[in-house]
């Protein structure tokens, strides 16, 4: 794993010396994510120059360096990533005569780039990767992303440069960076908690979409983006060609794919082990590691004395049946501020799933003992996992009872109640305790914008926004659009179900859990490699009938099954918990000062980003116990941090 970054000039006016030195200084920003080596290359005369940081994984040796030149001369690449199946790749290109120097994966990619192109080498490759490569021949610029957007890559002109990287820290260092917000973006961020692709936070700057690559010419300075593969594409070709054999044959073919999975994600010259929760996805893939290795995996947990988030006993467990060499740690509140400090400078741009915080601990203490780690990733969008799919549609299932002529009027009704329950306290007419009829106000707030939905994925969108009004707390940030907010690129397949995990895959996974993951683990110089997303498990479980990965107990019907073959099922079968920490209740308690400054009013006011009057209702709220804006809440405080650590 490494980090890459550059620059392409439309009037190139450095020096040799001085162009070397700028990419030496935007790669040096990268080095949590190659701590091993680094790398710059530059040509003068085309403008374009690369810089590049390496975390050392396959062929440690001087073979491996990157920036790194196909044999022809013609292209120069630097990558970030794996390719899994690059040995398979490696050993055609062997038998059509091409010289290998090394045994890197990177190698290996551009010399097929050289060999046969770089629209069959995708069509090949299977792993995640950010990489850019530069054709001396026709001076283009070709920046790529995988499939499922593992790893990130940001780019974007910025007076009269064009830059790029794996953080947006690398382009920040360019004297050219424009550090103007985008409004709008942030409007979407603080509504959902993260930013969905393309936009970033900087107006200049956008993140390249998964499954795609972006082509620049140095002489006419026009981007061209092409879609090599799409995730809403394949699971409508997966619907259309559905599995139709037995559901046991099912279970022994995907059980075959996900061994190959881990298998290929095995591969490393350094010592490898994995993240396990204890949950379903993480079990499996534990054991699968597990079953193919000739030594004891190494196994890592966080755990924390709140018992309603504390995972760790259930990865004991696991642990201790499958008998891998287990490490955990328990953290304390303490713990997690101390990480709370460090949020804004590892996610570079505002980010607010909760689940940050141990998901960045666990990273740091893996790291202590391997370089590399699976994880179990992906399992709840492929296989539907996430329990708000079924809260969605028994919702859904009593609203749709309800006329659509009389939802606008309750939802005026639902939302009046709430109002005055809120006024009530807020003047303190109430005494003692909240009343419960104050409490049920504050379920008819969050309702009564839900109940203007038309079918079950409105419902479910909606069900994912933090505020009511959105444009009422973000000043000037009208006119954000993405994927959620533009309902007719939404999928709509007969199975609601696969509609709402298509949204997950195509926002939520790559723009969240997966960003989550990436920052996180590299921040430790740690590589985190997701079985579970592997393409041909995509591939085959969009093949897969609904009956096949929900019944009556919820989802991954099938991978619940697959694992019952290594691990007990008791030991597993449970209610989902997610990975996060008690952020509503610290809010409230130890973390109440650090909110306090960030929400200041006049600091607010003084910013001019957020509605302080609004951010104080909000947070008044919260603190009474009236309503728990626990996610809304951490949005503001992630932007309000990252906002003072960025200027």
């Amino acid at each position: 794993m490494c980090g890459i970054a550059g620059a392409l000039y439309s009037q190139p006016k450095l020096n040799q010396e001085e162009f070397l030195s700028l990419m030496r200084t935007m790669g040096d920003t990268l080095t949590h994510r190659g701590p091993d080596d680094h790398g710059e290359w530059v040509d003068v005369d085309a403008g374009v120059g690369f810089a590049h940081r390496r975390l050392s994984i396959i062929d440690l040796s001087h073979a491996g360096h990157q920036p790194m030149t196909s044999r022809n001369n013609r292209y120069v690449i630097i990558f970030n990533g794996e390719i899994y199946n690059y040995q398979e790749i490696r050993s055609k290109l062997d038998k059509s005569g091409v010289v290998f120097r090394g045994h890197s994966d990177t190698e290996t990619l551009l010399e097929s780039i050289a060999y046969q192109g770089l629209d069959q080498t995708l069509n090949l490759i299977n792993g995640m990767f950010a990489f850019a490569l530069w054709d001396k021949e026709t001076r283009l610029l070709t920046l790529v992303r995988d499939r499922i957007g593992k790893k990130p890559l940001y780019y974007g002109w910025s007076n009269g440069v064009f830059l790029f990287g794996s953080e947006l820290k690398a382009l920040k260092k360019h004297p050219a960076f424009n550090d103007e917000i985008d409004r709008a973006a942030l409007g979407q961020f603080i509504q959902y908690s993260w930013l969905n692709g393309p936009a970033s936070i900087y107006t200049q700057i956008k993140k390249l979409i998964p499954g795609s690559y972006l082509t620049i010419s140095s002489d006419s300075n026009e981007l061209v983006a092409i879609t090599y593969w799409s995730a809403l594409e394949q699971a409508k070709l997966g619907q259309s060609n559905t599995f139709s054999d037995s559901y046991d044959t099912a279970i022994e073919q995907l059980n075959n794919v996900l061994l190959d999975a881990v298998k290929r994600r095995m591969i490393a010259d350094v010592e490898l082990g994995a993240l396990l929760s204890g949950g379903i996805d993480s079990s499996l893939v534990v054991s699968m590691m597990q079953a193919q290795s000739s030594r004891t995996i190494k196994t890592f947990s966080i755990g924390f004395h709140e018992e309603t988030h504390n995972e760790a006993i259930y990865a004991k467990k696991v642990s201790e049946y499958l008998q891998t060499e287990h490490i955990e740690c328990y953290v304390s509140p303490q713990d997690c501020i101390d990480v709370i400090q460090k949020l804004p400078e590892i996610y570079d741009e505002p980010f607010a799933d909760v689940s940050q915080i141990p998901t960045y601990l666990v990273s740091k203490l893996a790291n202590q003992q391997v370089k590399v780690v699976l994880s179990g990733d992906g399992g709840d969008e492929l296989f539907a996992g996430y329990t708000r799919y079924f809260r969605c549609m028994k919702h859904w299932e009593k609203q749709k009872k309800i006329p659509k002529y009389f939802r606008p009027v309750l939802s005026v009704l639902m939302s009046g109640v709430a109002n005055v329950s809120w006024h009530m306290l807020a003047n303190k007419k109430s005494q003692g305790d909240i009343a419960e009829w104050l409490r049920f106000g504050a379920k008819l707030e969050k309702r009564a914008r839900r109940i203007h939905s038309n079918n079950s994925l409105e419902l479910f969108v909606s069900m994912m926004k933090r505020y009511k009004d959105i444009d009422s707390l973000v000043i000037k940030g009208v006119g954000s659009h993405n994927l959620l907010s533009d309902s007719r690129s939404w999928p709509y397949h007969e199975d609601s179900i696969l509609n709402m995990m298509l949204i997950d895959t195509l926002c939520y996974l790559p723009d969240d859990i997966l960003v989550k993951v990436d920052r996180a683990s590299m921040a430790t110089s740690l590589e985190a490699r997701a079985p579970l997303l592997d393409r041909e498990v995509a591939e085959f479980a969009w093949q897969l009938p609904y009956e096949m990965k929900v019944n009556n107990a919820g989802g991954k019907r099938i991978l619940k099954d697959i694992l019952a073959k290594y691990v007990p099922s008791e030991l597993t079968d449970r209610k989902k918990m997610g990975f996060g920490v008690p952020i509503g209740k610290w809010l409230r308690g130890s973390l109440r000062d650090w909110a306090e400054d960030l929400l200041d009013e006049n600091k607010i006011k003084q910013q001019g980003y957020l509605n302080e009057i609004a951010v104080q209702k909000i947070w008044k709220q919260h603190i009474s116990g009236w309503r728990n804006h626990n996610d809304l809440l951490w949005s503001i405080l992630m932007f309000q941090a990252w906002l003072e650590n960025d200027r």
